[in-house]
């Protein structure tokens, strides 16, 4: 169900409609401030908030791209795994049925 949700970012009020619960709006909104106000008082003073944003955007999709690449490396790490878990079980199975025969008169 869509409400009405104020947040502020960078100094400006935003009104929106939104599903997402409110808290979780006001946070992903406390980290955008806590990025512009990283930018340091000299940023804040020399850019508008629309510059300001746009590094913070920057910096959020920068984030956002060595995430996805640590969570590729870490998909491609399990599928080793399991493979060689899987293959390793399989070879045993193997040499179990092997064995069996072997004993079964």
């Amino acid at each position: 169900m869509k409400r009405t949700v104020q947040i502020e970012i960078a100094g400006a009020r935003y009104r929106m409609s939104a599903d997402a619960d409110e808290t979780y709006l006001q946070r992903l909104a406390e980290i955008v401030n806590e990025r512009v106000q990283a930018l340091g008082p000299k940023a804040a003073r020399a850019a508008t908030p629309a510059q300001l944003l746009a590094v913070v955007a920057l910096g959020l999709a920068e984030d956002l791209e060595a995430s996805e690449r640590q969570r590729e490396k870490l998909e491609a790490k399990t599928r080793q795994v399991v493979h060689t878990a899987i293959r390793r079980i399989d070879e045993r199975l193997q040499a179990d049925a092997e064995l069996a025969q072997q004993i079964e008169p």
